[in-house]
């Protein structure tokens, strides 16, 4: 069974940052005819928390989300927008 482009990202965040919350949606149905789109890649949006993103500024819980998927950038995923927090920043 092959899977979508929603559920591999779910499982290589999943795999890469032990989330306790995290949601994947696809939103390219929003961005048809962008420039993006032609390419193939889709827009993805991306909620997670991780106890691995305390301590960590915003730019770097970017940077570990990205390089969980690097793989699929540029072929997979055109744009990627981000909500990352650390379990203490919820309470």
């Amino acid at each position: 069974m092959s899977q979508t482009r929603v559920e591999r990202i779910h499982m290589l965040l999943a795999d890469a940052l032990a989330p306790t919350v995290l949601e994947v949606g696809d939103d390219s149905h929003l961005h048809a005819g962008h420039a993006g789109a032609a390419s193939g890649g889709g827009h993805f949006r991306v909620k997670i928390v991780s106890e691995r993103f305390e301590g960590l500024r915003l730019v770097m819980r970017h940077r570990l989300v990205y390089d969980a998927v690097q793989g699929m950038m540029h072929t997979d995923i055109h744009a990627l927008a981000i909500t990352a927090h650390a379990p203490s920043e919820l309470s």
